[in-house]
């Protein structure tokens, strides 16, 4: 029987908000910070994790969750980008972690992973 830990392996997360949810964006940023903070200190790694539309905004420059995003990337949890999304908010040079990808990259993510979460 498979660990927590080992089923997350097959799991990709996708974020599409700045923050978790919809409510106050004092609330969602809260929630998407805490929420990462879990994963990273109980080593519960995705496979990747993939940022697209609004979220996007989480790996760049004043992201107040980029700590926690490093730290999954070093544990070997791929963050993957929309190239798009970037150009589209005209950020592409405040990128701070992760690598700049395209759909391509995010939709094989999703079709190799056992489990798909979308945030």
């Amino acid at each position: 029987m498979q660990s927590e830990a080992e089923k997350m392996r097959s799991t990709v997360i996708l974020l599409t908000r700045e923050g978790m949810g919809q409510a106050d964006p004092s609330l969602t940023t809260r929630l998407i910070s805490t929420y990462l903070n879990l994963l990273n200190e109980n080593d519960l790694l995705p496979n990747a994790i993939c940022c697209y539309a609004e979220g996007v905004k989480l790996a760049v420059e004043g992201s107040p969750v980029l700590d926690s995003l490093r730290s999954l990337e070093s544990k070997g949890v791929r963050l993957i980008l929309c190239g798009t999304c970037l150009n589209f908010f005209g950020l592409t040079e405040k990128v701070q972690v992760g690598i700049v990808g395209g759909m391509t990259d995010i939709l094989t993510a999703q079709i190799l992973a056992d489990k798909v979460i979308t945030l």
